[in-house]
């Protein structure tokens, strides 16, 4: 299971409910407000809406402005804080992908041209050490991702410099910005992040969606002689990660996979943070997120945190319409309020 049955009571079940905690709480760290945030999710995601417009096989080819994908209009509702629908994965798609691996030797004795070879370099992955997301020591970072992307590089010989082209696994904005911070890649970098389109725009069968991506780099790399990519995945709440680094020329050595033996995470927490399940007292919020329901109207608020005595809390707020209006308008990350136990769930008040 992705999410554990603590998660599940206090509404962190699906996709559209978790990986708002991890994008508010970078927010902050990043000290942008609000109007600032929204302008970087739609400026790194209508680049996406572009390369998806030119896409024959995308499941929404449609070019969108970074206004029309992060304002909250009847067809782009919000989901959850602060994702409107255009923001979020499609997976229930109609699409297929496939590809065919073979040696170098098979290759020539069935005769297929050298021009459509694509090279493996190398690759990895890994998981994070704290598998539920309310339990992991950080949400603005992810320790085992910097490990597996970095390690896929150093296995091919090349670095984030070498990349002609890479696809991040991009179901909602945090996922491509949380690969951009761990691997020290600014967010406007002109190569982009997607040969597709993404996950919310050529669309994809959730993890199956790097099928896709792969297959795609290999067409691309086909038609720019001696280029490389790098193609990530990524499984449940950014939880488990792959990488992969393909290339148009044949490799100086022979490819290697698994993680390197300095981990970049070396400095990183990594260890859970066991949520308490009866917390109490003063609390300090560290993410958060409020659920909509189908009209358009917030209906839950989550927030997670820790306690005065360092201890790791998941509670609900208030649940009042002009209440979880208010909590969405200004930051929360950093807000302080009260802990309390009631009918068996935590509850937290500012």
């Amino acid at each position: 299971p992705g999410s554990s049955e603590l998660e599940g009571q206090y509404g962190l079940k699906q996709p559209p409910d978790i990986y708002p905690l991890f994008e508010n709480a970078l927010r902050s760290k990043l000290g942008l407000n609000m109007s600032q945030h929204r302008q970087r999710m739609g400026n790194l995601f209508t680049k996406f809406t572009e390369v998806a417009a030119d896409n024959p096989y995308a499941w929404f080819p449609t070019e969108r402005s970074a206004d029309e994908l992060t304002t909250v209009t009847p067809t782009n509702r919000m989901i959850s804080f602060p994702y409107p629908k255009y923001l979020n994965a499609v997976l229930n798609t109609e699409q297929a992908a496939g590809m065919i691996i073979c040696s170098v030797s098979k290759a020539k004795a069935m005769g297929i041209p050298k021009d459509k070879w694509v090279y493996w370099w190398g690759g990895a992955h890994s998981q994070e050490k704290a598998w539920w997301a309310s339990e992991r020591p950080s949400f603005t970072e992810c320790p085992s991702m910097k490990d597996t992307h970095m390690s896929a590089l150093n296995n091919a010989g090349v670095g984030v410099q070498d990349m002609d082209y890479f696809d991040f696994y991009s179901c909602f904005p945090i996922a491509v910005q949380m690969a951009c911070e761990m691997m020290d890649i600014k967010i406007d970098d002109g190569r982009g992040f997607t040969v597709t389109g993404g996950l919310p725009y050529a669309g994809g069968p959730a993890s199956a969606y790097t099928l896709h991506s792969v297959a795609e780099m290999v067409t691309k790399l086909r038609s720019h002689g001696e280029s490389k990519g790098l193609v990530t995945g990524n499984g449940w709440y950014l939880t488990k990660h792959s990488a992969t680094v393909l290339s148009s020329t044949p490799p100086e050595s022979t490819p290697n996979d698994g993680l390197i033996d300095n981990l970049p995470s070396a400095e990183m927490q990594t260890s859970p943070s066991v949520v308490n399940p009866e917390a109490s007292g003063p609390g300090v919020i560290e993410a958060y997120t409020v659920s909509y329901d189908r009209e358009g109207k917030p209906a839950r608020g989550i927030v997670l945190g820790k306690t005065e005595n360092g201890s790791r809390f998941l509670a609900n707020t208030p649940d009042s319409v002009d209440f979880l209006e208010s909590f969405v308008a200004e930051e929360q990350v950093g807000a302080k309020g009260d802990l309390s136990v009631q009918d068996g769930m935590v509850r937290f008040k500012p």
